[in-house]
Order: C-alpha cells, then sequence, then structure tokens
C-alpha cells in the first residue's frame, strides 16, 4: 500500500517539471511566431539549415527529454540543489534566446544568449552525470541541437545583410 503513496509525489514532481519545460516551450513559441513569419524567411541561411517543419517535432521531443532528465535528478533526493540549479540556468537562457533572436532580432545579443546556453547545457550535462548517467544522456541530443542553432545564429549574424 505505500508503494502507490511514494510514487504520487514523484508523478506530481515528473508534471510540475512538464509543465516548467512547456512553459519555456511556450515563451519560445510566442516569440517565434512573427519572427518565422515575416523576418526569418527572408535571411540568408546556411546550407545545413533544418527544414522549418522540423523545429516543432525536435523542441517537443527536446522539452519531454529536458523534464524527465530533471526528474531523473530530483527524485533521488541526494542534494540536488547544484544540479537543479544548472537546470534552471539553461531553462532561462532557453527562454530568453528566442525573444532575442526572433521576436527582437537582436542576433548578436542572441549568440551571446546561446553561447551561454550551450555552456548551462553543458554544465548541466556534468553534474547530471555524477547523480544519473540517463539523465545526463538525454541532455545530449538538446546539446548537439543546440549547437546547430549556434551554428545557424552564426551564421545569420555574420552573414546576414538584410
Amino acid at each position: 500500500m505505500s508503494t502507490p503513496l511514494r510514487t504520487l509525489p514523484s508523478i506530481a514532481l515528473l508534471f510540475g517539471l512538464f509543465v516548467l519545460c512547456f512553459a519555456v516551450a511556450a515563451v519560445g513559441g510566442l516569440s517565434t511566431a512573427q519572427g518565422v513569419a515575416d523576418w526569418y524567411p527572408a535571411l540568408d541561411k546556411p546550407p545545413w539549415t533544418p527544414p522549418n517543419a522540423a523545429f516543432g517535432p525536435v523542441w517537443t521531443v527536446l522539452y519531454t527529454l529536458m523534464a524527465v532528465a530533471g526528474w531523473d535528478v530530483l527524485r533521488r533526493r541526494d542534494r540536488p540543489a547544484p544540479a537543479m540549479a544548472w537546470f534552471g540556468a539553461q531553462l532561462a537562457l532557453n527562454a530568453l534566446w528566442s525573444p532575442l533572436f526572433f521576436a527582437w532580432q537582436r542576433t548578436g545579443l542572441a549568440l551571446l544568449v546561446i553561447t551561454a546556453l550551450w555552456a548551462a547545457i553543458a554544465g548541466t550535462i556534468a553534474v547530471f552525470w555524477s547523480r544519473s548517467r540517463l539523465a545526463a544522456g538525454l541532455l545530449v541530443p538538446y546539446l548537439v541541437w543546440v549547437s546547430i542553432a549556434w551554428s545557424l545564429n552564426a551564421w545569420i549574424w555574420w552573414f546576414d545583410t538584410t
């Protein structure tokens, strides 16, 4: 009888992390909508730019993986605060990047933020590794995708003349 009661807080924690991660996704989506409609299509983008249709599904998977990774670390309850500070920092930088890049079209400032985001994700993976290799591994696709986004941002900042 005690097993279901012990899992209830864990399920609530997972749900809370999904809400948090997808709230960041909503900020990104709202910020991106206008820029994708008129500004982004006119930019000079590199040949390795993923198709527009890939972004939504990829980010959905990545935010899901983020929530599960955070949950896996938090449920272990062995002093998760430092690891979750890194997790929170990368989420905050993630939420900041989309408005800077898409809504405000500040590609240089966005490049600085996405560089910090990349470092924060790498730091999160490093601190998660000591608590859960699964959680750390779940964030690797996110780091890869942000690496691609960093290269797109850098190209646009450097080469775009629109």
